[in-house]
């Protein structure tokens, strides 16, 4: 098992008051779906097949109904923040009224890690849409940011003065591309067009939302994107990957630095749709500078010439996620990889971070979700996850070569606390530091949290 001095230098190379974290999202820990609305992955779940081995959000890890042994747990880890997100439908079912119940969950869970000392950080969307939201058009609705902004003028005014960082939306990237223009995700379309509205208008609920929070008293307001490099082995592929970049990453910072929507997007998604949908007013709005920015960063995409062999598997590495992708290249995660086929590829997080300041510069940069699915393994009580210790142990590194490359870098929460439903995965991969037994739903620190918390410790 880890001890304190593997992690004693990487420490002294976090700059002071870098915040230390952990992260999670309310569909995959909370269950208690009865105490709740419906949302979007409660639909999606109900159809056979499309969770890979048929899990639905009950009990998930029953976090609802053991909060404050959980939040004992993150205590016990010396970590300075906790990241999660509140479920829509738990404290607006329906998007109409304010269920007192839900909201009183979240009152118990910030005040709970208040006195603990553990900053609160609150996302307000990680992908659990109301389902009666859906039903009329969903993230391709032109009044959703409306529907948003009151959803988040309800948690400013209720916990503005208890929450210290606000993130409007977690990985618009995935609602939009995942869920929209192909079927791996909630709600399923399978329809190109649908995803590129509903990326914009993803984006415009960000900007009311933001406003709204603001309105209601709330401080240090960003959102989430998940970025990443993408890799050209080959110059023959060098405009499919820089294509990659453009919808992955360039989109989102384009918009949020007020350069609008790149005329090449809208040349290669001419087939789709014809982007009357954008307005001034509203690219605007969504360009109104954010006190931070969240990076989600797993893996690079990194793209090869077709080959009769074929590329490796991954999951989220298909062109069918990038409508309008140039022909001629596949995806080809090289090894070593985790259980989710991702190239495991630490340098690429530097880079991502120095591209990220490059095209939004000026802004505080948070890793506020990274780590990896292992093939864990409880024996005599312990899980020995040295696989997934290397993984933090390199991308942290990574993070401190972007900070003394001159990048702003503030903080990193590590994905995820425990082990959950990992989204179309089911209970098939596990991200957690603490292992999840779900029959008994006893949480085991793994070896890599002990990890984690010498290196709080140690700074």
């Amino acid at each position: 098992m880890t001890t304190s001095f593997e992690a004693a230098p990487l420490a002294k190379r976090l700059p002071q008051g870098f915040v230390l974290g952990a992260a999670t999202a309310s569909w995959q820990i909370e269950g208690d779906s009865a105490g709740r609305g419906r949302s979007i992955w409660d639909d999606f779940a109900d159809v056979p097949g499309n969770i890979k081995d048929g899990t639905k959000a009950d009990p998930a890890c029953d976090h609802v109904n053991r909060l404050e042994s959980d939040l004992d747990l993150l205590k016990s880890l010396g970590l300075d923040a906790y990241r999660f997100s509140v479920s829509w439908p738990r404290v607006m079912p329906g998007a109409k009224t304010a269920s007192e119940q839900g909201l009183d969950f979240y009152d118990r869970l910030i005040d709970g890690l208040l006195e603990r000392d553990i900053m609160p950080a609150l996302t307000l969307y990680h992908w659990d849409l109301p389902s009666e939201l859906q039903a009329i058009g969903g993230w391709t609705n032109p009044e959703i940011h409306k529907y948003f902004a009151d959803y988040a003028t309800l948690l400013g005014e209720k916990f503005a003065d208890r929450v210290e960082r606000w993130a409007t939306l977690n990985e618009p990237w995935v609602s939009a591309f995942l869920g929209y223009a192909t079927k791996i995700h909630a709600p399923g379309l399978g329809n190109p067009a649908a995803g590129l509205e509903a990326a914009y208008r993803l984006m415009t609920a960000h900007a009311s939302g933001a406003v709204a929070l603001r309105a209601a008293g709330a401080k240090n307001v960003g959102t989430v994107l998940n970025l990443t490099t993408a890799i050209s082995d080959d110059p023959k592929v060098d405009h499919i990957a820089d294509y990659v970049d453009l919808l992955q990453n360039r989109f989102w910072l384009d918009l949020l630095a007020g350069r609008g929507i790149d005329p090449l997007l809208v040349e290669r998604t001419k087939q789709f749709t014809d982007w009357s949908f954008v307005s001034d007013q509203q690219l605007a709005q969504i360009s109104k500078p954010i006190d931070w920015l969240g990076i989600n960063y797993y893996t690079p995409f990194r793209v090869v010439p077709v080959s009769t062999e074929g590329g490796a598997w991954a999951v989220g590495q298909d062109f069918s996620l990038f409508p309008g992708t140039p022909a001629g290249g596949q995806m080809a995660p090289r090894e070593p990889r985790t259980e989710m086929g991702w190239e495991i590829h630490p340098q690429s997080m530097t880079t991502t971070l120095q591209q990220t300041a490059s095209r939004l510069p000026g802004v505080p940069l948070y890793i506020t979700e990274n780590g990896g699915a292992f093939p864990d393994n409880l024996v005599d009580g312990k899980v020995d996850d040295q696989d997934r210790i290397s993984y933090y142990h390199s991308h942290i590194s990574a993070v401190a070569d972007a900070v003394d490359a001159g990048v702003d870098v503030r903080g990193y929460f590590a994905w995820s606390l425990m082990d959950n439903i990992e989204w179309a995965e089911g209970l098939t991969k596990r991200f957690g530091i603490v292992h999840v037994d779900y029959e008994t739903m006893r949480r085991t620190p793994k070896a890599s949290a002990e990890f984690l918390s010498a290196l709080a410790k140690a700074r």
